[in-house]
């Protein structure tokens, strides 16, 4: 397949690619301003390049797929290229969060390419530093997985429902969260767990079956919606990031507290994803952040 697709409104490939980038699963080209993503229904893989002429980003997708349709779905479902990313930022003109907005102008959000491997990816994520959050996905896959032309797929959930705790103890799993992903992944594999229903089901429905399964937390659950699903009004108001980013940006003495943050989001819906996205830029560019702050003040 080659198809090229034209997107009108602002979409800032060169942010969307430096994140990705900053998991080591990604197989990303910055400098041709490409990525792999792997189709799991086929284990195929495509590639997708951006280009941006005239203010128009124009993405180029190749592939040697079986269903170019069902494909194509799946790759809006990513890279969410329907979204009006114009709208969104205008609704941030007026609140605290906008000269962050501008410096990160047309940044939009992309989920995961699988739900199974976003809602593993959450679960190993917790609690972890990104650096070794990063490391133990990556032996999760690279060991239980498979590659198809150097992209990494995550396992099947019947792959994983099979596994022993030892066997994620080897690779420093903590006992409790080798047992949390075997667990969730017999749920998948047996058809009691649904993910794909999800794409159905409300935010609320969908928090209130995964906080039931031992080992996801409200935190699990809220940003499995967000990048999984690319729900657009979504706030992990628990992550350490997000409150590390509004305290330097309220400039308060401590980090605020959950009802803080609920508070101060109020004026971000029905966006407040976006607003979580930009929160977690603002940390992850070191090099922009005094040209943020200098913006504010």
């Amino acid at each position: 397949m080659k198809t090229i697709i034209e997107i009108n409104t602002p979409y800032a490939a060169s942010h969307l690619l430096e994140r990705l980038s900053a998991d080591p699963l990604h197989v990303v080209d910055r400098i041709n301003h490409e990525v792999k993503v792997p189709i799991y229904t086929e284990n195929k893989v495509v590639s997708v390049s951006f280009e941006k002429n005239n203010g128009v980003t124009r993405l180029t997708i190749t592939g040697d797929v079986e269903d170019e349709e069902k494909v194509l779905e799946k790759l809006k479902q990513i890279f969410l290229w329907d979204v009006d990313l114009q709208d969104i930022s205008d609704h941030f003109k007026h609140t605290k969060l906008a000269p962050i907005f501008d410096i990160f102008y047309g940044t939009p959000i992309v989920c995961d390419f699988d739900l199974y491997g976003c809602l593993m990816k959450t679960i190993i994520h917790q609690q972890l530093n990104m650096k070794f959050a990063h490391e133990l996905t990556s032996r999760f896959v690279k060991t239980f997985g498979f590659e198809v032309g150097g992209v990494p797929f995550y396992p099947e959930p019947s792959v994983v429902s099979k596994l022993e705790p030892e066997q994620l103890r080897q690779l420093q799993f903590s006992q409790r969260k080798a047992e949390y992903v075997i667990d969730t992944s017999k749920k998948i594999a047996n058809g009691e767990l649904d993910l794909e229903a999800f794409h159905f089901k409300t935010d609320e429905e969908i928090i209130e079956k995964l906080v039931k399964i031992r080992g996801i937390g409200k935190w699990t659950a809220e940003n499995f919606l967000l990048f999984g699903l690319g729900r657009p009004n979504l706030l992990p108001a628990a992550d350490i990031g997000i409150q590390n980013a509004l305290k330097r940006l309220y400039d308060l003495e401590t980090k605020p507290k959950l009802d803080q943050v609920l508070d101060l989001a109020a004026e971000w819906e029905p966006y407040s994803s976006y607003a979580s996205l930009y929160l977690w830029l603002s940390t992850e560019r070191p090099q922009l952040v005094e040209e943020i702050y200098q913006k504010i003040e």
